[in-house]
């Protein structure tokens, strides 16, 4: 494979990925913004997800105060933001469109059509568009996408590539979202415990639709210790880091097989699901939470910088 397919479906992946965290970064904000009141006027939960994303800056000059509509159309509509909705459905079906022939007809339909559909939308009033209803869109036609790569892509390298790149977004953006959870959203240490703590938690929980689930695998209390273990070691979760970081290392290896070549990336990987193996949540709330996450997020950016520079410059042979 050229290396230039393999990076077009790479970032086709981690693209859709990234939408769909984006519109679970806004599921969590509409949710939130439902406390009546907020706590000793705390009530910037819009902010804290910009800053939580990295675009509070970018957003700051161009529409100055984070108010929900604001926020919303940065997040979604705004084609200036790069990990906005529209931009990233743009640049994944425009990374589809350039390797159409390394696609099945259902995946490049799937994606064509969230493409068209969004062009609709953006000519749709705002007024019509209620966020939840932009929040559902794009998590059906993540998933539709998603689930036509795995019900009709050939498992060839291919196939690995684009779930690289999945697992890869998906645990950036995973620990992204507990981080603004536990660091960026919470204004004071002693809200730990509060009704509006617990709640917050329970948030995180839909919008990563794993509500459901959690309960399932712990029942009882939601607490932090619980969701931290969920959403960081437990491999039953789908989303958790160390099940992305299965993903991550079963697809390399089979690169790896596959051109009888190992590389860096494979070795790096493999520490890294080793680590989260053997971790109990305790080390993790001993190193800290919030350090354990940076580090965690930094270690992501690490490895996409490892399999660029293994697989996506020069010929693939």
């Amino acid at each position: 494979m050229l290396s230039r397919t393999a990076e077009n479906l790479y970032w086709l992946a981690r693209y859709m990925e990234r939408a769909e965290k984006t519109a679970r970064l806004l599921e969590v904000g509409a949710r939130i913004s439902l406390m009546p009141g907020g706590v000793d006027g705390y009530r910037s939960e819009w902010e804290s997800l910009l800053r939580a994303s990295g675009s509070a800056e970018p957003f700051a000059q161009k529409y100055g105060d984070a108010v929900q509509r604001n926020v919303e159309s940065y997040l979604f509509f705004d084609n200036d933001n790069p990990s906005s909705i529209a931009a990233c459905i743009g640049r994944a079906r425009e990374n589809g469109r350039v390797v159409r022939t390394a696609l099945t007809t259902q995946v490049w339909d799937a994606l064509n059509t969230a493409f068209q559909e969004l062009k609709d939308l953006q000519r749709t009033p705002r007024s019509e568009l209620p966020l939840s209803h932009l929040v559902d869109w794009t998590l059906r036609h993540c998933a539709q996408i998603r689930g036509a790569i795995d019900a009709t892509q050939l498992r060839n390298d291919n196939y690995d590539f684009l779930h690289v790149g999945y697992h890869l977004e998906r645990a950036d953006n995973t620990a992204r979202l507990l981080d603004v959870k536990y660091f960026v959203l919470l204004p004071r240490v002693e809200f730990v415990g509060s009704g509006l703590d617990n709640y917050q938690w329970a948030t995180l929980l839909r919008a990563l639709s794993a509500h459901r689930a959690f309960h399932w695998a712990y029942g009882g209390d939601v607490t932090a210790q619980k969701i931290a273990h969920f959403l960081i070691l437990n491999p039953q979760c789908p989303r958790s880091l160390r099940s992305c970081a299965e993903g991550m290392t079963a697809h390399l290896d089979r690169l790896a097989r596959g051109y009888q070549r190992t590389t860096p990336v494979q070795s790096r990987a493999r520490g890294l699901l080793g680590e989260l193996a053997e971790m109990t949540v305790d080390d993790v709330f001993e190193e800290g939470l919030h350090e354990f996450l940076t580090r965690y997020i930094g270690e992501m950016a690490l490895l996409g910088s490892m399999v660029s520079e293994a697989y996506l410059r020069g010929d693939i042979r």
